[in-house]
Parts: structure tokens; C-alpha cells; sequence
């Protein structure tokens, strides 16, 4: 029987309901506490094995008396306070500390370098940083760079190298703690882009942005949240992804979410999905990957409770939607948004709660990215602006009002101190504009989006353009590819060639036997003009900390080769 398509009627009829007054620390923790203070908020698994939980109300208390502490040391409202940890309940409570105090967060990755912080924190002007013991060294070394930054606080075995103590500070502390009454439109969360070209901009988000993530979560979560619903995603929280996409909607549902520490590991993934009974989830395309070529037949050696699987950050592609569907048992729920208007676009499948009862929403198709999400007016545009016809490609766009002609919540305030750079996001009225997402996609006669990479990672190759994300996912179809990234070398003939660089899967060697090999397997796939005509095996291939393919990083390598052969370079 065809899969019920209730995506017209669900999207014409949806309305925002957005407060006036809001603030994300009351609706994530506040309420609950009030409501069901034992129910459980966050577990973490530590590194080593050892598991913590904290139930809403346990949440609430600390969260008071990290607020109070952080009123002690002189933080006001909108002040930006950094908060530089992994998945870990404190960070939880930092959040939600911040909130409360009208303050702005500003989630760093512990996997920031020296200079990535200091950038970040100067930018910024943080007046205190909450980091732990996997930032502490860069922190206080990027610290000399950064005037404003006054207070560190060091949490877990970072404990004696701040300039207090974060259990200390919390014990010393009142545990009850009267919030700041914040409007809907206050600034909540400062997130710096991973800024693969140019320097990284610092979006700025408002309490409202969690509302307008709300219809795109719930849908790609196959109408989240059930009873017995339970979070779980390697996605860092110092990100949109794992923040707005994990973290807090979890938590604004009072459900359970699961936090780990530790690097990603296919096989630990699907452990931790067992043990902790896992509902719902967001993995990476390159985490779904690694998966599907270190456990190809997961329901022959786990039992699994998934319900829903979104991804987005790279595009899926049909292997991945293959190996989900087929062997996890679910169909993934394909994704896309970006740190400035999150969670625009994106499929919802058919539900079945524990108790049996359905909710039906509208069928993925396999290399789609889905649809718009309810309350979401996008449209495929030009250069100038015009929609573009159903079936040509252009840049995806999000309009400031929704077909109801109401403000959309989910766009940001605006890029930290850069007002041209905000401009330059947006084209047309600046109170009635479309916002460009720099992500070029052809919109089908059903509405559904078909990406075709980045606006900056497209090329043409002897006159034919070339998306890299289509040859990428035909070459990880190859028992012999673990991943690939395809961009452009340069070519005096041709303009440009196509080039792949592969990571392969253990067991295979790469020679020029596999090669030949890889290559005819995509000229059988895909049109001539797209096999990669140069193949190169990589270790690892360059990724952001949020798990996207760095192409940039590839692109300039074979450009830097190419200035460095000269005009005479041999040709392929």
C-alpha cells in the first residue's frame, strides 16, 4: 500500500504561536521542574565508562545556583558567556544558567585550536568562559589574546586552573533563582559559522529561534516526542546541530536525552543505542556511513528501539537511505538548514508510538532533502531574486514571512557586529526578503528539493557542470570506499577535471587496479563527463567539527599543486 502524503493539509494549516515574552531556560527546564521534577533530563557517559543522570528538577536546582554564581562574578544581562564542553550534564546547566540571567550563550567546540578561541572570544568580547578539562589548556593560552574575557570556570578535572572552581562556586551559591523576563525577540545563543570562506561570522539567535525549530524537529523525528521517547546524537552541542537540533528541543519536550564523551565510534554508536533504549536520533551522513561499512547487519547483533533518524550537514544520498531503510529498519528523515535559519527543509515519515498509534506524514524519496517544513516559505531563486521554474537550479531561499505573511521565527537576529554581512545574506526588502542558504537545488513539481552541492563547491569540468555530492555518493556505493570527496583540479585543456579523493574501507588497498575499478563502477552509474578521471586515496579527508566534508580544503590543495607545476604540468 502507498505511503499516506498528508504533507498539503499539514503545511497549509499550520500557524506560529510565538509569545511575546519567552526564554528558553523556562521552557526547557523551569516547567518541568514544576511538572515532573524526577522525571530523568540528561544521562552522560563519560569517556571511561561511568554513567551520571540529572532529572529535571536536579537540572533546575543547579542551574540556579550556576545562574547566582554567575551574578556574583558580575555577569549581566547580554553579556556573551563562552561554555567549552562536550555533551556533558554541566553543560546542560550552563545553558540554561545563561538563559535565566538574560545573558547570551556562546557554545565553543572543545576541539577548537588556540587561535579558533581566541578569534571567538574577542570577537565576541566573552566576559566569562565555563570549559573543562578537553579546553582548558587552549582556553587559558588563547585567554592573553582575548581582554574582555574576566572569569574562567573550571569544571570537572579542570578543577584549580580557572579563577574559581565550578562546584564551589555552586555550593557557595543560593539554589533558587528569579529569571530575567526576556521578550521572545532577545538575543539567546551566539554560534560562529565554521567560516570556510572568510573569517567565521557570529549568528546571533533569539529565544524565539527554538520555536521555529520546532515544526522541522518534530517532523524529522517522525512526530516527536512519544512517551517513551529517548535523544540520543554524536552531534556536538556546541553547534546548531547538536544544540538546536538535540539538546534543546529534547528538553522543551521533557524528554530524556543521552550525552556521551568520547570520540565517535561506529560500533560504540550502536552499543549506546541499545543500552539506553534510543528512540529518536541525529547522525551525520559520514556517522550513518561509517556504520554502514563497519556494521553492515545491525539488527542481526543489536537490539534496537529507533524510531525516527534524521541527518543533514552533507547530502545522503541513496546508499545511506539503502542501508537505513534496509537494515536499521527505518527510513531517515533527510534535513536541511544552516546555523542562520535552521531546520527549513526536510521529509516526515510514518509513526508508530509504543502504544501502537499512528501519525502519518509525507514519504522521502530516496536524494531528496524533503520539503519545506510547516510554517517555512522556501523557494529555489536566481541571481536576481525570481523564483526560479520547477526544475531549475538556483539557490535556496527562505522568505522573512510565511505563506501567511507572519515573521518566521527561525531566522536569526543578525551577524554578531557585521550589519554588511547581514545585508549581503539577504535579497530584496530587508523587511520582507528572502534569506540565500549559498546552497544551490532544483525544486520537483512536488515541491520536493533535490540538492546539488554548495554554490562554492560547484564546477564545471569541459563545459559540463558538476555537482560533487552526486559522484561522492555513486563511489561510497563501493564495498571499497568508507568516503569521498570530489572538486575540481585544474586542467589547461579542459578548464578542469574531476578528482576524487576516497578513504577506503579496511581490507582494501588502493592501487591502480582499484582505481580502473572505481572508475568504470561510476561510468556505469553516472553520465560520462562525471567519472573522476583522477583518483587519490587520503587517510582522512578534511572535515569541519560538525561533520561536513571541507571540498574547499581539496579544491585549494589541487590549485597550490597546480601554480607549483607551472604551465606545462603534465595532463591527464
Amino acid at each position: 500500500m502507498a505511503e499516506r502524503d498528508r504533507y498539503d493539509a499539514i503545511y497549509r494549516s499550520f500557524r506560529w504561536q510565538v509569545p511575546v515574552r519567552f526564554n528558553i531556560a523556562e521552557v526547557c527546564c523551569a516547567r518541568w521542574a514544576r511538572h515532573t521534577p524526577d522525571a530523568v533530563a540528561v544521562r552522560t557517559e563519560m569517556a571511561d565508562g561511568s554513567r551520571l543522570r540529572v532529572s529535571y528538577g536536579q537540572l533546575k536546582r543547579q542551574a540556579d545556583r550556576a545562574a547566582n554564581a554567575l551574578r556574583t562574578i558580575g555577569v549581566q544581562r547580554g553579556d556573551r558567556v563562552a561554555i567549552v564542553m562536550p555533551q556533558r550534564i554541566e553543560t546542560a546547566v550552563a545553558h540554561m544558567a545563561v538563559y535565566q540571567l538574560g545573558a547570551v550563550a556562546m557554545p565553543l567546540s572543545m576541539l577548537f585550536g588556540v587561535d579558533a578561541l581566541q578569534y571567538r572570544l574577542n570577537d565576541s568580547g566573552a566576559v566569562c568562559a565555563i570549559v573543562d578539562e578537553s579546553a582548558i589548556d587552549n582556553l587559558l593560552a588563547a585567554r592573553t589574546g582575548a581582554p574582555a574575557l574576566r572569569h574562567v570556570l573550571a569544571v570537572g578535572a579542570a578543577r584549580g586552573r580557572g579563577d574559581a572552581n565550578w562546584l564551589d562556586a555552586l555550593r557557595e551559591a543560593a539554589d533558587d533563582f528569579d529569571a530575567v523576563d526576556t521578550a521572545a525577540d532577545d538575543p539567546a545563543v551566539l554560534i560562529y559559522t565554521s567560516g570556510t570562506t572568510g573569517p567565521p561570522k557570529g549568528a546571533l539567535i533569539a529565544h524565539r529561534g527554538l520555536i521555529g525549530n520546532l515544526t522541522g524537529f518534530v517532523a524529522s523525528q517522525n512526530w516527536f516526542p512519544q512517551d517513551d521517547a529517548v535523544f540520543w546524537s554524536p552531534a556536538d552541542w556546541a553547534w546548531t546541530g547538536g544544540l538546536m537540533d538535540a539538546l534543546l528541543p529534547t528538553l522543551y519536550f521533557g524528554r530524556e536525552i543521552v550525552g556521551t564523551i568520547g570520540r565517535f565510534d561506529p560500533q560504540r554508536a550502536f552499543e549506546l543505542m541499545q543500552r539506553y533504549r534510543v528512540t529518536h536520533t541525529f547522525l551525520f551522513p559520514t556517522a550513518l556511513k561509517a556504520m554502514m561499512k563497519a556494521v553492515p547487519e545491525p539488527r542481526m547483533r543489536y537490539a534496537l528501539q529507533l524510531r525516527a533518524i534524521m541527518s543533514a550537514g552533507e547530502a545522503v544520498g541513496d546508499a545511506v537511505f539503502a542501508y537505513c531503510r534496509d537494515a536499521l529498519g527505518v527510513t531517515v528523515n533527510e534535513m536541511f538548514g544552516q546555523t542562520e535559519i535552521n531546520y527549513i527543509v526536510g521529509n516526515c515519515g510514518r509513526s508508530l508510538d509504543a502504544q501502537g498509534r499512528e501519525a502519518a506524514g509525507w514519504p522521502a524519496r530516496p536524494g531528496s532533502m524533503g520539503r519545506p517544513y510547516p510554517g517555512h516559505r522556501v523557494a529555489v531563486i536566481d541571481d536576481e531574486g525570481r523564483e526560479c521554474p520547477r526544475g531549475t537550479p538556483g539557490d535556496v531561499a527562505v522568505h522573512r514571512l510565511d505563506i501567511r505573511g507572519e515573521p518566521d521565527p527561525v531566522f536569526f537576529l543578525g551577524y554578531w557586529r557585521n550589519d554588511a554581512a547581514t545585508r549581503a545574506k539577504f535579497t530584496g526588502n530587508p523587511a520582507a526578503s528572502w534569506c540565500r542558504t549559498g546552497d544551490t537545488a532544483v525544486m520537483d513539481e512536488h515541491g520536493y528539493l533535490w540538492y546539488q552541492g554548495r554554490s562554492d563547491d560547484m564546477f564545471k569540468a569541459a563545459g559540463y557542470r558538476i555537482g560533487p555530492s552526486e559522484v561522492e555518493n555513486c563511489l561510497v556505493k563501493h564495498p571499497a570506499v568508507a568516503n569521498a570527496a570530489v572538486v575540481p583540479k585544474p586542467d589547461a585543456e579542459r578548464g578542469a577535471l574531476v578528482k576524487a579523493y576516497v578513504v577506503l574501507a579496511p581490507g582494501f588497498a588502493g592501487d591502480a587496479a582499484l582505481i580502473e575499478q572505481l572508475q568504470q563502477h561510476v561510468r556505469g552509474k553516472l553520465a560520462p563527463y562525471e567519472y573522476p578521471k583522477e583518483i587519490e586515496f587520503i587517510e582522512a579527508l578534511p572535515m569541519t567539527t560538525t561533520g561536513k566534508v571541507q571540498r574547499n580544503v581539496l579544491r585549494r590543495r589541487e590549485e597550490d599543486r597546480a601554480r607549483a607545476c607551472g604551465p606545462d604540468r603534465d595532463r591527464v
